[in-house]
């Protein structure tokens, strides 16, 4: 590869919002992009090549990633993007609709990463867009964070298993901007009146503010994939970062609270 060529990135959930934008950050900076959705899209380029891709298939996933390997001759930069969102309280989630997200939103994005690692070892970057809700739940939207969750955790063990295959690994804890997850990207769960009251709390508290546009995060995503030594873990987003900073002092400050009765147990 020559340094006109560039670096060669593999993008999913890339026909909209944030994996567009990204798509569209790493051409502009001169890279070559694999984009993989379920939908093409509008986004073309001489340097992108569209790959059909439902994460929720596991052979189809190994299969697309091979065919991404092959168009440019390698993969330098994977961006584990795809995503949906349930919305909904906890009581009010069918089995169908938690299995079909969690498929998605956790091992979609598992079998993505099982399936590039073969062609980043060696000094690829692995960057797995989480959340920074992910860190605990919030009424309504706890199956999302759930999600989250436990592929934060995975991204943790695989960061250490891989470092030393020269991948590095990033979780990158997106904050609140604005794509289009909470419209043509969510399901919503069939009402309880019950919740009707909390309902409508949330909403106040949440307001109209969609966030700034996925474009102005893309800029902080081009700047970690060309880091020698990446951070495992890093909030994106300035409010954001403050609100994951605060939940964490009341967290401690939960802990400390009960520390004596934690200690009660010997384990």
């Amino acid at each position: 590869m020559t340094a006109t060529e560039g670096q060669v990135w593999f993008v999913t959930g890339a026909s909209r919002g944030l994996g567009r934008a990204i798509a569209e950050a790493a051409l502009a900076a001169g890279h070559r992009v694999v984009a993989a959705s379920r939908t093409k899209g509008t986004l073309a380029h001489d340097r992108l090549v569209h790959v059909p891709l439902d994460v929720t298939d596991r052979q189809a996933v190994f299969d697309a990633v091979e065919q991404a390997a092959a168009v440019f001759g390698g993969l330098d930069v994977v961006v584990n993007n795809a995503g949906v969102m349930l919305y909904g309280m906890v009581e009010e989630a069918t089995e169908a609709q938690v299995r079909a997200h969690f498929d998605v939103n956790f091992f979609g994005a598992l079998w993505v990463a099982q399936a590039v690692l073969p062609h980043l070892k060696g000094g690829g970057r692995l960057l797995q867009v989480t959340s920074m809700g992910s860190g605990g739940g919030m009424a309504s939207v706890g199956f999302y964070a759930a999600g989250k969750a436990a592929l934060d955790a995975l991204t943790d063990a695989l960061a250490m298993e891989v470092e030393r295959f020269g991948v590095r690994v990033t979780n990158l804890q997106m904050g609140g901007y604005a794509t289009d997850l909470f419209t043509s990207g969510t399901t919503a769960t069939t009402p309880d009146p019950a919740y009707q009251e909390l309902r409508k709390e949330l909403e106040e508290m949440w307001g109209d503010d969609a966030g700034p546009a996925p474009e102005t995060a893309t800029p902080v995503v081009l700047q970690v994939a060309a880091m020698d030594d990446p951070p495992r873990r890093l909030v994106v987003g300035g409010a954001s970062f403050d609100m994951v900073r605060e939940l964490a002092r009341l967290r401690a400050e939960q802990y400390a609270k009960w520390e004596d009765l934690s200690r009660q147990a010997p384990g």
